[in-house]
């Protein structure tokens, strides 16, 4: 972590290993995945080309992507460039997230600009705010219409290079050449436990909505070019991007928890930039998290000040504490409340949620038997996540999906339902089939096990139609 005050680094601090057990300290040179994060960078690269005058916020998607199309054709017609970038396109929250994660996959940006015609809304196009990140792709591939190069290029030259950002990574790239990696974890009980990557690390899809990785050296660079621009860096982007970024373009609602703790009044979504009242300053942030990483970076504009930091776990309740004892010291340096109050209040809210919002007891699930699923197996196609298979092997039923590898695991019988356990430890889903009918296939759809889970698990915008017997 670091900490920024009236433009100056006054502070960092690295702890815990790269790899847990290894003995390996984390460094401020030690690259983490910052995720969403990765969006202020995307729309900063949007920024520069509006700049140099090949882009215009207002110009419409298909000027650069013919092919692209939404559900409703009004809504491909009037999508412009901005649209993309504040999470109003409607959008279901999550939406088609499960073709970019988990990785590895094998769906490409092309394969994202075609499955979102088929992804049905789940609100009027910019009436309100759901957080989606396939859109994020469709502007990167905006970005390299645009710019006349990959994404990957255009935010090597137009972004890490012109400002120094010297260890950032997008594209493909190789840890060990590269040196100083941290590795992601999950929890499993009271561990840490690695979640193992190659040492070739390929380009991925989702790279312009999350897949650049920085070290905090870096992280604290980029975050001084926002509050204390140097004269290079505006001239690298003019204040008058630099406003329209951090302006508030879309409305969020305020939680009743950040209105208890930061008196906020007003949220909004810039582009690539979250926004809010605290304690009545103007807070600036973003937040980020990929499997076994989360990350923050927070500007306090009127006071040049923030702070930045990086962690490679699963950190959920700790990125919510740590965050908002960050804010706090520029906000409401005489706040009484501290870490243990801020987490004792996390707990207590997880302990009321009603028992429909928590993760059912899964203890008693057994392999559902083939016999019990012979009406249901066979091959299955949904329109924009392609085909899976449901097909009996080695005496269990395994769910296999074509284009997403790590979704493959085995069919489990929980009382009267049936659900996927992932051999992967990804979010388990519930599997509800329904008979054919005259006319119509069998169908299947899904839905997340734990309520509470990611909204990247889209599984209940999955929709399933049985297209063949298993060979």
């Amino acid at each position: 972590m670091g900490v920024i005050e009236n433009g100056k680094v006054v502070y960092t601090r690295t702890a815990g290993e790269t790899v847990a057990g290894s003995g390996r300290k984390i460094t401020p040179q030690t690259l983490f995945k910052i995720a969403s994060n990765s969006k202020a960078m995307t729309t900063a690269l949007l920024g520069r080309l509006v700049d140099q005058g090949k882009l215009r916020w207002d110009d419409p998607v298909t000027k650069y992507l013919p092919e692209f199309r939404m559900h409703d054709p009004w809504v491909t017609a009037n999508m412009r460039v901005a649209d993309l970038l504040t999470h109003s396109s409607g959008l279901p929250e999550g939406g088609g997230d499960l073709m970019l994660w988990p990785e590895p996959n094998a769906f490409t940006r092309a394969d994202i600009i075609h499955g979102l015609r088929f992804i049905k809304p789940g609100y009027s196009f910019r009436s309100q705010y759901q957080y989606d990140n396939l859109l994020y792709v469709v502007a990167g591939e905006v970005a390299a219409a645009a710019g006349g190069a990959s994404y990957e290029t255009l935010m090597h030259r137009e972004v890490f290079a012109p400002l120094q950002l010297d260890r950032c990574q997008v594209g493909a790239w190789n840890r060990d050449t590269v040196g100083d990696v941290a590795t992601p974890h999950r929890r499993d009980g009271e561990r840490n436990v690695p979640i193992p990557e190659a040492a070739a690390i390929p380009a991925i899809t989702s790279a312009p909505a999350g897949g650049i990785r920085c070290d905090l050296t870096d992280m604290l660079s980029w975050a001084r070019n926002w509050l204390v621009p140097t004269h290079a860096q505006l001239q690298w982007l003019s204040p008058v991007q630099r406003e329209v970024l951090q302006a508030p373009h879309m409305l969020i609602p305020v939680s009743a928890q950040r209105r208890a703790w930061d008196h906020s009044h007003v949220m909004a979504y810039g582009y690539g930039w979250r926004m809010t009242d605290v304690d009545g300053q103007w807070l600036v942030w973003h937040t980020g998290t990929l499997n076994g990483m989360y990350s923050m970076l927070a500007l306090l504009p009127d006071r040049n000040s923030g702070f930045v930091f990086m962690i490679n776990g699963e950190a959920d309740d700790a990125r919510t504490v740590l965050g908002e004892m960050l804010t706090k010291h520029f906000t409401a340096p005489a706040e009484p409340r501290d870490v243990n109050w801020y987490a004792d209040a996390l707990e207590q809210r997880a302990a009321q949620r009603p028992a429909d919002a928590t993760a059912p007891d899964t203890s008693a699930q057994r392999p559902a038997t083939t016999t019990e699923l012979a009406s249901w197996t066979g091959a299955y196609r949904d329109p924009w996540f392609g085909g899976v298979s449901l097909c009996p092997r080695d005496g269990k039923v395994r769910f296999a999906a074509t284009k997403s590898p790590s979704l493959t695991g085995t069919v489990m019988r929980l009382g009267e339902r049936y659900l996927v356990h992932w051999d992967g430890g990804e979010l388990d889903a519930w599997l509800d089939f329904h008979a054919a009918s005259a006319g119509t296939p069998t169908t299947l759809r899904m839905a997340k096990l734990d309520p509470q889970g990611d909204f990247s698990s889209d599984y209940e915008d999955l929709d399933f139609q049985r297209t063949e017997d298993c060979p």
